[in-house]
């Protein structure tokens, strides 16, 4: 729209545009609560890091299996040596690793495919970590105990 003011031709600015409000800065707000991360997750997120992590630990200690189980062709004698030095404490500690990794890549395998096949899996994912982690510190309750007497001497 064209306004005449006092002999000249004015454009006149429709009350809702940008040029007509006065200009505000922004207001940067931070997370209410961060979650730890960068990525801000929650359960989600790190099932997925526990899963990942397990199921390298998993291949590498197939990969270690693997090769020494080899050595009973190649060398008994060696065989021996490397299954007799798996006998220490440590080793048996190592084991505790091993079992509590496979047991959580097993449980939260068993979610995803809920997750994944389940109409309702994706609604109920973060009960289901809860349940998961439950489960596995109920199994490793009662298998850690009965490994620590073995490698320490309490059982035979």
């Amino acid at each position: 729209m064209i306004i005449r003011k006092e002999g000249s031709l004015l454009p006149q600015n429709p009350p809702d545009t940008l040029a007509s409000k006065p200009l505000s800065t922004p207001k940067i707000s931070f997370p209410r609560r961060p979650a730890g991360t960068l990525y801000r997750g929650r359960e989600g997120m790190w099932s997925w890091v526990m899963h990942r992590i397990t199921g390298v630990a998993i291949y590498f200690f197939l990969l270690v299996h693997i090769l020494d189980t080899s050595l009973v062709r190649l060398s008994p004698e060696s065989y021996n040596a490397v299954i007799s030095s798996y006998k220490t404490p440590i080793m048996g500690l190592g084991e505790i690793a091993l079992v509590a990794a496979i047991g959580l890549h097993a449980l939260n395998g068993l979610r995803i495919i809920l997750i994944d096949f389940w109409s309702v899996g994706t609604k109920h994912q973060r009960l289901m970590f809860y349940i998961v982690i439950g489960l596995w510190i109920v199994l490793l309750a009662g298998f850690v105990p009965r490994q620590l007497m073995h490698i320490f001497g309490g059982a035979a």
